[in-house]
């Protein structure tokens, strides 16, 4: 009598037949590519990732191409992705690539995982989906599919449960096959087990799936312990020159929203007569204060107070390469803009043309 199904043959039959296999960057498949698309993918939806990889590869088709650009530009591409960290660290790792490597990825997970930003999952996704080998992948999709079916209790952020989770996508990898069974996991994950609506009915392991057995599908993944976010606060100071154009400054390349181009910021609505008299020895000819609103980071709340300021006269230019500039959003810098800032300068915009 001939044995089941394993986990990994059934995972790779319902890809074959109703598996994604037309995403942007499952054709021309290469080192490059993939690993583009699994940076963006981290912590991100797949029809949000889509419209950026598009843009991205046709400004970077290669890694030499991504290597050589100026990381404002990348910054630019990455505007409204979020989490910038990673466009840093996909520019810093290409430059690695083409200095290290003459343009050619490293070949191993462990190779790998010696570039910026490219993680133990990432680098399995890499080496099986472009190099054919034979890598475990455990992304939060994997994740989430591993616990339920082998109802694996707490939460995977906690180093035991980690390892308990890597053990088992080592035990269910084939040897064969294992670049389509990394996309057929994370497929499983993102259109079947899905957080809050599993569609175990289809799915192809719901036949000996623990978590399905109990009815307790929802309670795994273990949840991260709970705790306040801490809510912060600060004023973007958006000066407007005579002429339209709005100050911007480059922030430092650590910290929220590192290496971006940012309005000043305030702590008080008080100073904004002193730092433009400090900025240029010119006082504000009017000052309107917006709405307040709320960003969300991951680990804290940030509100934003917006606060236009309109000078009478464009003070004198900006010395080249300065890390400052006067922005025109008539014909804007390709420059990389954090998510509230690209808003408020649309906004800004908007009122501009109202006005004439």
């Amino acid at each position: 009598m001939p044995s089941p199904p394993s986990f990994a043959e059934r995972a790779l039959t319902w890809f074959d037949h109703a598996g994604r296999k037309d995403l942007p960057w499952q054709h021309d498949t290469s080192a490059y590519r993939v690993w583009v698309s699994e940076i963006m993918l981290q912590q991100t939806q797949v029809k949000t990732v889509i419209p950026y990889f598009q843009r991205f590869m046709a400004a970077f088709p290669s890694v030499e191409a991504l290597a050589s650009a100026p990381l404002d530009q990348v910054l630019h591409l990455w505007t409204g992705l979020g989490y910038y960290a990673r466009a840093r660290n996909l520019h810093r790792a290409a430059n690695s690539v083409c200095t290290q490597f003459a343009g050619q990825f490293p070949n191993t997970v462990d190779g790998l995982c010696e570039l910026p930003g490219i993680g133990r999952s990432t680098a399995g996704a890499i080496v099986s989906i472009a190099g054919g080998q034979r890598a475990v992948i455990l992304d939060g999709n994997v994740k989430r599919v591993l616990a339920r079916h082998s109802a694996v209790p707490g939460w995977p952020g906690k180093s035991a449960i980690h390892q308990q989770l890597w053990a088992i996508a080592e035990q269910h990898t084939p040897a064969q096959r294992s670049g389509d069974y990394s996309q057929a996991m994370m497929d499983l994950g993102a259109t079947l087990c899905t957080r809050t609506a599993p569609d175990c009915a289809i799915c192809p392991v719901a036949s000996d799936c623990r978590a399905r057995a109990q009815g307790d599908q929802l309670d795994y993944p273990g949840k991260k312990p709970r705790k306040s976010m801490p809510v912060k606060s600060t004023a973007l100071l958006m000066v407007r020159a005579a002429n339209g154009d709005i100050w911007l400054e480059r922030r430092a390349a650590s910290g929220i929203w590192g290496g971006l181009w940012c309005f000043p910021e305030i702590s008080t609505l008080d100073e904004t007569d002193n730092w433009c008299m400090d900025r240029w020895g010119l006082a504000p000819d009017s000052v309107e204060v917006w709405d307040d609103f709320r960003h969300t980071f991951s680990h804290y709340h940030l509100d934003i107070q917006p606060v236009q300021v309109n000078l009478a006269s464009t003070p004198a230019g900006i010395m080249e390469g300065a890390d400052q500039l006067w922005y025109n959003s008539r014909r804007p810098p390709e420059i990389g803009l954090a998510a509230p800032v690209a808003k408020l300068l649309a906004q800004l915009a908007n009122r501009r043309l109202s006005v004439e």
